[in-house]
């Protein structure tokens, strides 16, 4: 097993869907990194060029979170131990 995940991890990078993927992860652990209570009034979208888009229920929660994305985007990164997140869009 530990050879065919080698060769898939080679396979992604040989290809350039490394950053692809990171950026997916971003979207994947949203939920865990902001809680349960922004995780229900927001859903992430897209990350594009490493800018991730985030709706968000109201224009309340755009102006907190938008307070708090520095944050959020160190806390990102940190969960993915790489520097996949550039900033953060709230819509």
């Amino acid at each position: 097993m530990q050879h065919i995940a080698s060769a898939i991890k080679r396979l992604i990078k040989k290809n350039g869907l490394e950053q692809g993927l990171n950026q997916q992860k971003a979207i994947d652990v949203w939920g865990e990194v902001v809680g349960k209570k922004i995780n229900k009034n927001t859903e992430p979208t897209k990350v594009e060029f490493g800018i991730l888009t985030v709706k968000t229920k109201s224009a309340v929660w755009r102006q907190e979170l938008y307070l708090q994305k520095e944050n959020i985007i160190k806390m990102i990164n940190k969960k993915l131990n790489k520097k996949t997140i550039k900033d953060i869009r709230f819509i």
